[in-house]
C-alpha cells in the first residue's frame, strides 16, 4: 500500500475552510451549516458548553475542553461478522477515526470537545464535519483538502468481534494537515490534548502533531496519548516502535492495550506489572491498560490497581478504546485531582469500561458511542 510522498503535496492548492464553505449555496445545501445544538447538562456533573455560530465554536470561558487532535475517516463494516472482506455480502457506512471517536464520546457524555484535522472536499468530508456539528463537537479547527480524499477504512469482522484492517490513504486529507494551516487558538484553549500515533506516520502531518502537542503542553494542556497502533500504515514494524516511542516522554496520559504492550516490548509479557512499568517514564501522570471484557489496569507513581469490566456480547470492538478514552478524559477534564485520588479513579475507570462495553454491542465506532443515560444505566445493573 502506498503512503504519501512528496509527489503528493499538491503544493499550491489552496485548502477549503468552514469559511470558504458557507458562502456557497451548495455548501449550506451539503454540510447543512446551522447553530448546533445545546447539549443537556450531565448527571455527573460535568461543565457542558453551548457552541454557537456555524459548525460550533468553543466559549472563552470553557474550563474543560478536550481537544482532539488527528484522524477522522469512513469505516466501512461488514454486515456479517466472520466473512473476508471478498465475502462480505454488504458494508455499513459509518465514520470513525480515533481521535474523532474520542471527541464525538465526550461530547455524547455531556462532555465539552473539539475536533483538529483534515478531511477530502467531498461528500464524506461534508458528511463527516456535519456528524461533529450533530453531536455537539466544536469543527471549528477541521479542514477541507481539494487536493485529496477523505480517509477510507474497510473493516473485517471476526466471529469474535474482533477486527482486521484494509485503509485506502493513497494519500487521504489527514496525512497533508500542515503545520501553518493548524488552530492555535483553539488548541490553547485546551484543558486536556488528546492524540493518537497515526498522524505521526508522514509529513506534512507529523510536524503539524509535533507543533500542536508543544502549542497545548506550553499552554498548560494536560497530554493524552493514544497510541492506537494500526502497522499496516507504517513502513514497517521497527519504523512504528520507533515512531510510537518517539513521542512517549512528552505525554501525561497514555492509555495502551495488551497487544500495544507486547508490540512496544518485542513479545513481553502484557500482563507483568514489571512489563508495564518499563513504559512509565518519569513525567507521566497515569498509564492505562485496557484488556477488553476484562476491564482496565491503572498504574501512577503512588499506585495501581485493576477495575474489572462488564459482560456483554460483543458485535463489533470497533471504537470500544475510544469510548473507553472518551470516558475517562470526560471525568479528567472536569476534575483533574482524580489523578491522585485512587477511589474517584477507580469510579471514573468504571464509567469508562462501561463505555467501552456498551460500544461493542453495535457495529461502526461514532454510532455505538453511548451516552451518559446509557452509561449510568450499565453500570447500576451490573452493582444492583
Amino acid at each position: 500500500m502506498a503512503l504519501y510522498s512528496g509527489a503528493f503535496c499538491f503544493h499550491g492548492v489552496p485548502t477549503v475552510t468552514l469559511e470558504s464553505l458557507r458562502h456557497k449555496e451548495w455548501a449550506v445545501k451539503s454540510y447543512g451549516l446551522s447553530r448546533s445544538r445545546v447539549v443537556s447538562k450531565s448527571q455527573l456533573k460535568v461543565k457542558v458548553k453551548a457552541f454557537s455560530g456555524d459548525g460550533g465554536s468553543v466559549e472563552s470561558n470553557d474550563s474543560s475542553l478536550v481537544v482532539c487532535f488527528g484522524e477522522m475517516l469512513i469505516d466501512f463494516v461488514p454486515t456479517i461478522s466472520g466473512l473476508s472482506l471478498a465475502e462480505a455480502p454488504a458494508f455499513k457506512k459509518a465514520p470513525g477515526g480515533a481521535p474523532a471517536n474520542v471527541a464525538v464520546g465526550i461530547a455524547r457524555l455531556g462532555g465539552s470537545s473539539a475536533f483538529i484535522g483534515k478531511v477530502g472536499a467531498d461528500e464524506f468530508g461534508y458528511m463527516l464535519a456535519d456528524i461533529l456539528k450533530e453531536n455537539n463537537v466544536c469543527n471549528e479547527g477541521m479542514l477541507f483538502d481539494p487536493g485529496a480524499r477523505t480517509a477510507l477504512a474497510f473493516v473485517t469482522l471476526r466471529s469474535d468481534g474482533e477486527r482486521e484492517f484494509m485503509f485506502y490513504r493513497n494519500p487521504s486529507a489527514d496525512m497533508l494537515l500542515q503545520e501553518s494551516e493548524l488552530n492555535y487558538d483553539l488548541i490553547r484553549k485546551a484543558k486536556i490534548f488528546h492524540y493518537g500515533s497515526i498522524s505521526l506516520i508522514t509529513e506534512p502531518c507529523k510536524s503539524a502533531h509535533i507543533a500542536a502537542a508543544k502549542t497545548a503542553k506550553d499552554a498548560g494542556a494536560v497530554l493524552s496519548y493514544d497510541p492506537n497502533l494500526r502497522l499496516p500504515l507504517w513502513p514497517s514494524a521497527d519504523s512504528a516502535i520507533e515512531g510510537i516511542l518517539s513521542i512517549w516522554d512528552t505525554a501525561d496520559i497514555i492509555k495502551i492495550s495488551e497487544e500495544e504492550i507486547s508490540f512496544l516490548t518485542r513479545g513481553e509479557d502484557p500482563f507483568d506489572d514489571a512489563v508495564v512499568r518499563k513504559l512509565f517514564h518519569p513525567n507521566l501522570k497515569l498509564l492505562l491498560v485496557t484488556e477488553g471484557p476484562g476491564g482496565c489496569r491503572y498504574y501512577t507513581k503512588e499506585f495501581s490497581g485493576r477495575v474489572k469490566g462488564l459482560k456483554v456480547d460483543a458485535v463489533d470492538t470497533t471504537g470500544a478504546g475510544d469510548a473507553f478514552v472518551a470516558g475517562i478524559l470526560s471525568q479528567l477534564a472536569t476534575d483533574l485531582s482524580l489523578l491522585e485520588k485512587e477511589d474517584k479513579l477507580r469510579d471514573a475507570l468504571l464509567f469508562a469500561n462501561a463505555c467501552g462495553a456498551l460500544t461493542v454491542k453495535e457495529r461502526g465506532a461514532i454510532p455505538a458511542l453511548p451516552n451518559k443515560d446509557a452509561v449510568l444505566n450499565a453500570i447500576f445493573k451490573t452493582v444492583a
